[in-house]
């Protein structure tokens, strides 16, 4: 047989009021009758992450799963507002609580299926365990579960590298003159004494729907026993071979397809 033609998607910017500032935000729809009615996907970024740092996979990811796909740029990132202070500890919580439900109502969307990269996987955590009637689904990607030495030591790493002014000139290709304060709000945050026992294991607790937890096998940022603790008696843990931390610029294909067949089996479990 014959491959289907590729689905044609349409992308939308626009931008998203909340308390404290304006959102950006991007949307990918497919043009496709069975689109209609069907919970979207929210992706949340990580650290120093932003709508244009997902590059293609939003697009491919919609195409993919036949869904429409929401993505935007926390505040302090991106095209979105400067964070008016300092980044507090509770920020994860604070993005799922407060944040997400206000970029929902914005966006007239009621049921969802919330996927985060990184410390966005963390907040999709928090997101699922907070909204357990509207959230369908949960898929994280290189997230991390609680602060272990080999995200502290990753991080030290990349604090070294952002001595050199070349790296921050890169990043300020997306986040503009925010991109100081990007910085400081991820490697001050995870290194801080006051941080050290911050864990998802409360809000894991309170998950209720089916849950994807993704991660590569040679991540730098995190082992294997996030997603275990992830998905553990909540769903699957997916261990992607040979990738490291940012599976979406590495091997968008074999990410793609692994949260499109984890869409079809909720799916056809009446789930989404």
């Amino acid at each position: 047989m014959p491959d289907k033609p590729p689905a044609t998607i349409s992308e939308q910017d626009t931008r998203i009021l909340i308390e404290g500032g304006s959102l950006f935000a991007r949307i990918w729809t497919p043009e496709v009758p069975a689109n209609a009615g069907r919970a979207p996907i929210v992706l949340l970024h990580d650290s120093l992450g932003c709508v244009e740092l997902w590059r293609s996979f939003p697009k491919a990811l919609a195409a993919a799963t036949g869904r429409r796909v929401i993505a935007y740029d926390r505040l302090g990132f991106g095209r979105s507002d400067a964070y008016p202070c300092r980044l507090p500890f509770d920020f994860i919580g604070r993005e799922a609580q407060h944040v997400v439900p206000q970029v929902c109502e914005q966006l007239d969307v009621r049921d969802f299926i919330v996927c985060g990269h990184s410390v966005g996987g963390a907040m999709a955590v928090e997101t699922a365990a907070r909204f357990p009637t509207r959230c369908r689904a949960l898929v994280t990607v290189a997230a991390q579960a609680f602060v272990e030495d080999r995200t502290l030591e990753g991080i030290r790493v990349a604090q070294r590298d952002f001595q050199d002014p070349a790296q921050l000139a890169r990043l300020a290709r997306y986040h503009g003159d925010k991109a100081p304060w990007a910085v400081e709000a991820w490697i001050g945050t995870w290194l801080s004494p006051d941080f050290a026992h911050w864990s998802l294991d409360e809000a894991l607790e309170a998950v209720r729907c089916p849950v994807l937890a993704i991660h590569g096998e040679r991540d730098e940022y995190g082992s294997v026993e996030h997603p275990r603790r992830i998905a553990a008696g909540r769903g699957t843990a997916c261990i992607l071979p040979g990738a490291g931390h940012v599976p979406h610029r590495e091997d968008e294909r074999l990410l793609t397809d692994v949260i499109s067949r984890f869409g079809r089996e909720i799916e056809a479990d009446g789930v989404a």
